[in-house]
Formats: structure tokens, C-alpha cells, sequence
């Protein structure tokens, strides 16, 4: 928006929109056609719109509640403050720097950091080739309900059981990502080993990838495995409702648009004129600016510096350095999770489809926490809904 619509969407004066983006709480950036001139966030103005309507009428602000509203579920898992996400507590940022995956799923799902803990876990594999070829997400919705129906505890819903399951699931859901029933020592060595045999340094990345993804509080996915786990639904259930949410396009799907994005624009050589044209068309720049992290999503930082310590060589990271870079300049984003992902598939050359596997995968940890934490609470999700349709027909005589 410019700063005459910004302003008037608002009822403030210019003066006033110019201390709101002082103070962080509208991003600006140079006007592509214009630059002199400066462009509004339309989603930060409605934001704050939406803020002002809010305190002249709560009401509003309970049918809002389900688009990115207040807190609706007390959850002990993760908190987003500023631009930090914390595990119970912990830096999600140096828990992939340091931890490893099966000790941060015992930190989710149990409250403290622990290794050892998980029950050796075999793979069930599932007979027939119906599922080649399908992407991962098709191929692990199909399969999990089977190996439910062969796990006689699927339906121990105490806490420790659940751990237990969910470390099954887990591992299940990396034989089907790795397509094969033989695991190495972690879940992160077994996928390097499939993905990437000849680059040792796949192994961490990924590792640090799966930890980032474990949850972020409530979204869209998390919710819904909530949901199922409200209804006394086995974890199986809760993961395969889960998976269903995640690979949307506006979910963990976002990753298969930044990869055509990426296609897309590795044919020019000036990223700052591409990215204008892009936006000239009105197309949408993928995979920049998570309004949770008005400084940046950490959880991409934290990707991006991993692959420049271990990957700077590669042509691949150096595009996607580069157009991080142009569209910051041009913008005034940062990269997002999604972007990163994309990023550090590319730099390692893992399989197609692999960012939202890694996302799918990492975020199965956070899924099973939600149930856990729902499952104690031994209580139906039941939101109401404001009828607005036709009132009721009244007989004639």
C-alpha cells in the first residue's frame, strides 16, 4: 500500500505510520516502479486494523480467534517470544546446534532432555508396490493406519506409552522416507546414508533441519492432531489427520512452491530486477517474512549459517544466499523455514520432494507432544460456529 492508503486504512496521520514502521510495527520497502518512494505491508495494516476494531468491540475479536488469534489451547510445548522459539524452555536454535533428535523428542514429549530412553523399534514393513512412486506424504497416510492395526498398544493413551508410540511412528515414518526397512543408529544417519552416502556433512544438516521443524505451537497441522486426540484416537490417527493438514499448500506444501520459484528464477542473473518484475506482475515472492518473527524467522538463520559453515562451496547455496539477499534488499524480508528448507535440499542435493519430508518428518515430533499434552487433558475439542445462513421457515398455516 502506499502511504496515502496505509494511512487512511488506518485513520492515522502519515507522521503516526512513520513511527509505526519506526518502532517495527509496519514493514516498509522501496516502491520497485517509484524509488523515492515507499511501499506499506497491506497484512501489517490490516493488522493493526484489525487490533483497533478489537478494543472498540471484543466481541470481534472471538470470531477472530481462529485466524491467528490469542492463544485457544494452553499447551507446556513451545513458545515464540520476539524472535526466539524455545522447547520447553530451551533455544530450539541450540538444541539443533547441540542435541540430538531422540533426546529433544524426549524434551518434547516427556519434559527433559534424555537418551535411551525409547524401546527398540521394528519396522513393520507393508508387502506390494501400490505406494511407488507416490510422493511421501501419499505413501505414509496409506501405510500408517496398517501398521495401527498390527501394534497392539497403539491404544495405551498414557503418556509414557504414547512416547513410545511416537517413537515407532517416527522411525516408521523415516524406513518409508528412506524406502527401506533398514534403519542406521539415528534417524538422521539413516536418511544421510539413503540421500546423500558421499557427503558426511548431509548428516548434521538434516539433523538440525528435523529438530527445527519439531512443532511451532499451534498451527494448522498441530490443531488437528489435536482435534483427533480429543476424540480418543490412537497417535497413528493423530499423525495421518496431521499429514493430511501438512502437505497443503499453504502448510508444509509451501516448499514445492519456493522450488519452482527457485527454478524460476536461476535463469537471470539480476535477482533485485526479477524480484521487481515478479511483484510488477503481482506475483508472490515465496518463502519471505513470517509474521510470528517481525526480525526474521530464526529457525531459517539458524539453517542458513549451518549450510554456509558447511556448504559455501556449492552453487546452490550461493543462489539461494543471493536471492535471500536481493529480497531483503528489495523488501525488507528474511527468509522463513519453508525457504531454508528448500535451500538446504538443494545445497545437498537430496531427492526431490525432500524439504517437505524433512518438515513432515521433524514435525511428527511436535504432533505426538500435542497429543500427549491432549490427551491428559481428557477433554473433546468442540468450537461453535456463528450461524449466518437463512433463519428458520416458519410454517404457513
Amino acid at each position: 500500500m502506499t502511504a496515502e492508503e496505509a494511512a487512511k486504512r488506518l485513520g492515522i496521520s502519515r507522521a503516526t505510520l512513520y513511527a509505526y514502521v519506526s518502532r517495527g510495527y509496519v514493514r516498509s520497502s522501496p516502491d520497485p516502479e517509484h524509488p523515492r518512494e515507499r511501499r506499506y505491508a497491506r497484512e501489517d495494516i490490516e493488522r493493526l486494523r484489525t487490533r483497533a476494531e478489537e478494543r472498540k468491540d471484543p466481541s470481534k475479536a472471538t470470531e477472530r480467534a481462529l485466524q491467528w488469534g490469542g492463544p485457544v489451547l494452553e499447551s507446556a510445548i513451545t513458545l515464540i517470544s520476539g524472535d526466539g522459539l524455545y522447547y520447553r524452555g530451551y533455544d530450539a536454535t541450540e538444541l539443533a546446534r547441540t542435541k540430538p533428535i531422540e533426546e529433544v523428542a524426549a524434551l518434547i514429549w516427556g519434559g527433559a532432555l534424555a537418551g535411551g530412553i525409547f524401546a527398540a523399534t521394528p519396522i513393520h514393513v507393508v508387502s506390494g508396490r501400490s505406494g511407488e512412486g507416490l510422493p511421501f506424504v501419499n505413501r505414509a497416510v496409506s501405510i500408517l493406519p496398517l501398521v495401527a492395526a498390527r501394534d497392539p498398544l497403539a491404544y495405551d493413551l498414557r503418556p509414557h506409552a504414547v512416547a513410545q508410540s511416537g517413537w515407532r511412528i517416527l522411525n516408521l515414518l523415516t524406513s518409508v522416507a528412506a524406502e527401506s526397512s533398514e534403519l542406521a543408529a539415528t534417524i538422521d544417519e539413516t536418511l544421510q546414508k539413503r540421500w546423500a552416502p558421499r557427503l558426511a556433512a548431509a548428516r548434521e544438516c538434516i539433523r538440525a533441519a528435523l529438530i527445527l521443524c519439531a512443532d511451532h505451537e499451534l498451527n494448522v497441522s498441530a490443531f488437528v492432531a489435536r482435534c483427533v486426540a480429543s476424540a480418543g484416537s490412537d497417535p497413528y490417527a493423530v499423525v495421518v489427520a496431521a499429514l493430511s493438514a501438512v502437505a497443503g499448500s499453504k502448510h508444509g506444501g509451501m516448499t514445492a512452491r519456493i522450488e519452482t520459484m527457485f527454478d524460476q528464477m536461476r535463469r537471470t542473473r539480476d535477482l533485485r530486477a526479477a524480484i521487481a518484475e515478479r511483484l510488477r506482475r503481482g506475483e508472490t515472492l515465496y518463502g519471505f517474512g513470517h509474521r510470528l518473527y517481525p526480525g526474521g524467522d530464526p529457525r531459517a538463520a539458524a539453517l542458513m549459517r549451518l549450510l554456509h559453515d558447511r556448504r559455501a562451496k556449492s552453487k546452490e547455496f550461493g543462489f539461494a544466499h543471493h536471492l535471500a539477499e536481493a529480497a531483503e534488499e528489495v523488501l525488507g524480508e528474511k527468509p522463513t523455514l519453508d525457504f531454508a528448507l528448500v535451500a538446504l535440499a538443494r545445497a545437498l542435493k537430496l531427492p526431490p520432494g525432500a524439504p517437505l519430508v524433512l518438515f513432515a518428518l521433524g514435525r511428527t515430533i511436535g504432533w505426538i507432544g500435542h497429543a500427549i499434552e491432549q490427551y491428559a487433558r481428557d477433554e473433546v475439542l468442540r468450537p461453535r460456529a456463528r450461524y449466518v445462513g437463512p433463519p428458520p421457515v416458519t410454517p404457513s398455516s
